[in-house]
């Protein structure tokens, strides 16, 4: 149970799935997943995109170019972890919104 308890943490983070989401919807750069998540300050931003890669979620690549570029991208756990995460917004979806709640589904 606990590492079911830890996977819900994580992704109730906020602006985690957000983020995810942005990745899997072709944002690579700083820039492209702050448009993608409007409201994140930068600071929040870069905690959080550390926080996906130590997690094994995103990938970080710096290109030695100048200016020096950083992408980032959704590894293959984050696909996965997206996939299985589906079936819970659905639930939600049908379900919360008979009490006026919100749920955004990630992206297919």
């Amino acid at each position: 149970m606990q590492s079911v308890q830890g996977v819900l943490d994580t992704l109730a983070r906020r602006w985690t799935g957000e983020l995810l989401m942005a990745g899997t919807e072709g944002a690579r750069r700083f820039r492209e997943y702050r448009r993608a998540v409007p409201g994140i300050s930068d600071r929040m931003l870069t905690l959080r995109l550390r926080e996906l890669e130590t997690l094994g979620l995103l990938s970080r690549t710096v290109v030695p170019s100048t200016p020096v570029q950083v992408l980032y991208a959704p590894t293959k756990h984050a696909a996965e972890l997206l996939e299985a995460v589906r079936p819970l917004v659905r639930w939600g979806t049908q379900h919360m919104a008979k009490a006026g709640a919100q749920v955004v589904a990630p992206a297919s």
